[in-house]
C-alpha cells in the first residue's frame, strides 16, 4: 500500500486532488460501514469505478434506456462468453449489434460519475491507494458488471462536482445515499445459477415514530425551529429553556424507565446563572446520573477545550447548529432541516439500550456500540481509525501553499518543511550541468562552522560516482545507502561523519530534467526511512511549481524588454 488513511481526516475530494496531482496509475480502495468502493486510475485519470452498493451493469443500463432489448443483450453475452480472450461487452454491442460506441461511452461515463459521486457521502471509514499500473485491468475489464473508459475522467473535476452535488442535496434535505435500480440478472440470462452475493447486507435505518427527544436550549427561536424540524421527521419533542427543568424531566423519565433522546445545547448559562458553558455542566451531571440515555450535544460556537471534555464524557463530537441570526426565514428553514438530517442520521445508528454498553473508564463507549449495531465485533476496526501514511494529511495543506503564486523561492523551504515531518535531517542540493552543490538544510549539526555555510560549500562532481548519479539519471526517487566511493564518503563527512542505515533521495524535475535533489536520513538514529509516498507526490508538484514560476519570470522579463 502506498497511501493509506481515514476518510474522517481526509475526504474523498482531497484524495482525488492528491492522486490527480501525482499523475500516476493505481487503485483507490474505500471501505465504510460494510461498503466497499474502488476507483481505478490510469496516468492520473479515472477510468473505472465500482461499488458494492451500486452494482448496475452496462447491459441493464442500456436496456432501461431503451437502447437495447433483452434478446440482444443475451446474444451479446453469449458471444462474449464464447470468445477467447473475451472482449468488452461494449465492443461486441458496437461492432456486432450496431449500438453506437458514443452512446456506450456516454453510459459508461455517466455510471462512473454516479458511482464516484456516491462515495462523497462516505464520511467515515478508511482508504488506501495502491500505486502502480493496475494489474487487474486486463482481468476485469471484460466483466459485464464492470465499467471502464479508454479515456479517463479528470479527478479534480470529479472532486469539485461531487462536493457540489453533495452540498446541494444536503441543502434541499434530500437523501445523500444513492439507491440502486433493479439490475438485469446476467446469470439468469446466461442460463446459470446466480452466484451468492458477497456484498455486505444493506443497512436499513428507520426512525421509531414514537421516539421522544428532550431538547434544552436557552434560545427560544432555535429551540422551536429544531423541534419543528425533528417533528417533521417523526420525532416527538419536549422542550426546555433551562437546566433545572431538564434534569427534573430526565429523572422522571428514568423512574418510569422511559428512554428519551437527550439533546443539549453547549452554550447557555450555568445553574448559578453565570458563565456560558452551562450545557457542559449539564452534560457532566446527566452522564453521571443517567449514562444509559442516548445524548447528543449542539453548539453554534466552537470551543476546543469544551469539545475535548464532551468527547471525554462519551459523546463523540459537538454538532454544529445554526447561529441565532441564521434560524429565521427560508435560509433558517434550510439550515435547520440540514441539522435535523444530521441528528437523525446519528440517532438512527445509536443503540436504544445503552445500559449494558461497554464502558471505558466508566464512560459510555459509543464506538463499541456503533460497531455492535452494525453487526461487527468490537475488534473489527469499525469506528476506530486505521493506519495512515505519514505526511498524507499534511500534503493537503502543503499543496495549497505550493499553489500560492507569490511563493517564488519559497518552494525549496516548503520541501524542507515537508521533509522535516518524515525524517530527522535533510539537505537540498542544486543540480548544475557539471556538479551538485548544497543549497539548504535542516537537522545538520556542525561544531566548526554554521551548518548552512558548510552545506552551501559542498560540491560533488556529476562525472564522478556518487549516490546522486543514479537519481539524476533515472529521475526517480529512491532509498539507498552510502557506498565506499570517495564522493559518498565526502558527503558523509561533510554532513557530520555518521553513516545512516538508509537515506532517501528525491528529485525535483523541471522542464524535463532534474534541477534539485532532496537528501534525507534519520541520523543520529540508526533507523530506516519511513513511508515517503506523500513526500514524493509533493516533490513532483514542487518541480511543476518551479517550472511555472520560471516560465512566469521569463514572460515578465520579455514584457519588460518589449
Amino acid at each position: 500500500m502506498s497511501l493509506v488513511g481515514n476518510l474522517e481526516d481526509l475526504g474523498l475530494g482531497d484524495i482525488l486532488q492528491i492522486v490527480s496531482l501525482s499523475r500516476k496509475s493505481g487503485i483507490l480502495l474505500l471501505q465504510s460501514r460494510n461498503r466497499e468502493g474502488k476507483i481505478v486510475f490510469l496516468d492520473g485519470q479515472v477510468i473505472r469505478a465500482t461499488s458494492s452498493v451500486l452494482s448496475e451493469n452496462l447491459g441493464d443500463l442500456l436496456v432501461r434506456r431503451g437502447l437495447l432489448d433483452i434478446a440482444t443483450l443475451k446474444e451479446a453475452l453469449l458471444l462474449q462468453k464464447k470468445s477467447e480472450p473475451p472482449p468488452r461487452l461494449g465492443v461486441i454491442l458496437s461492432e456486432r449489434f450496431s449500438v453506437s460506441s458514443e452512446t456506450i461511452e456516454e453510459v459508461v461515463r455517466g455510471q462512473i460519475e454516479k458511482i464516484v459521486y456516491s462515495f462523497f457521502a462516505w464520511n467515515e471509514g478508511t482508504f488506501s491507494f495502491e500505486l502502480g499500473e493496475p494489474s487487474e485491468l486486463a482481468a476485469t475489464s471484460f466483466n459485464p458488471l464492470q465499467f471502464m473508459l479508454d479515456s479517463g475522467l479528470n479527478p479534480q473535476w470529479l472532486a469539485m462536482e461531487g462536493s457540489r452535488i453533495l452540498d446541494e442535496k444536503r441543502h434541499r434535505g434530500e437523501e445523500i445515499e444513492e439507491v440502486e435500480e433493479p439490475v438485469v440478472d446476467v446469470a439468469a440470462l446466461m442460463g446459470e445459477d446466480a452466484p451468492a452475493s458477497s456484498e455486505g447486507a444493506a443497512l436499513a435505518t428507520t426512525t421509531d415514530a414514537s421516539e421522544e427527544v428532550f431538547f434544552v436550549d436557552d434560545d427560544e427561536e432555535t429551540r422551536e425551529g429544531v423541534a419543528q424540524a425533528l417533528q417533521e421527521r417523526g420525532y416527538r419533542t419536549t422542550l426546555f429553556a433551562d437546566a433545572a427543568s431538564f434534569t427534573e424531566a430526565v429523572a422522571a423519565a428514568q423512574e418510569k424507565q422511559d428512554r428519551p433522546i437527550l439533546l443539549i445545547d453547549l452554550i447557555m448559562p450555568r445553574k448559578d446563572g453565570g458563565g456560558i458553558l452551562g450545557g457542559l455542566e449539564l452534560l457532566e451531571q446527566v452522564r453521571e446520573s443517567a449514562p444509559e440515555f442516548r445524548t447528543l450535544v449542539l453548539s453554534d460556537h466552537p470551543n476546543d477545550e469544551a469539545e475535548h471534555r464532551v468527547r471525554q464524557l462519551g459523546v463523540p463530537a459537538v454538532i454544529t447548529k445554526p447561529k441565532k441570526s441564521d434560524v429565521r426565514g427560508e435560509r433558517g428553514i434550510a439550515a435547520l432541516a440540514t441539522l435535523a438530517e444530521t441528528l437523525e442520521a446519528l440517532l438512527a445508528t445509536v443503540p436504544t439500550e445503552a445500559a449494558d454498553s461497554p464502558k471505558a473508564d466508566g464512560l459510555f463507549n459509543l464506538g463499541a456500540e456503533l460497531r455492535s449495531e452494525f453487526g461487527e465485533s468490537s475488534d473489527s476496526g469499525r469506528g476506530e481509525k486505521g493506519p495512515e501514511t505519514p505526511g498524507l494529511f499534511l500534503l493537503r495543506g502543503m499543496l495549497q501553499e505550493l499553489n500560492n503564486p507569490s511563493l517564488g523561492g519559497g518552494i525549496i523551504l516548503l520541501v524542507l518543511r515537508f521533509a522535516s515531518e518524515l525524517m530527522n535531517r535533510a539537505v537540498i542540493f542544486l543540480v548544475k550541468d557539471d556538479e551538485v552543490v548544497g543549497l539548504g538544510q535542516f537537522g545538520i549539526e556542525s561544531t566548526e562552522e554554521l551548518a548552512d555555510v558548510r552545506v552551501r560549500r559542498m560540491k560533488i562532481p556529476r562525472s564522478e560516482p556518487s549516490v546522486f548519479a543514479q537519481v539524476v539519471d533515472e529521475m526517480a526517487p529512491m532509498k539507498t545507502a552510502l557506498s565506499d566511493s570517495p564522493w559518498d564518503q565526502y558527503l558523509r563527512d561533510q554532513l557530520g561523519g555518521g553513516t545512516p542505515q538508509e537515506l532517501f533521495l528525491g528529485p525535483l524535475i523541471s522542464e524535463g530534467r532534474v534541477v534539485a535533489v532532496l537528501y534525507g536520513d534519520n541520523l543520529p538514529e540508526q533507523s530506516k526511512i519511513g513511508d515517503t509516498e506523500s513526500l514524493e507526490i509533493f516533490l513532483s508538484q514542487a518541480g511543476l511549481a518551479m517550472e511555472k514560476a520560471l516560465l512566469e519570470r521569463r514572460l515578465r522579463v520579455k514584457e519588460v524588454a518589449g
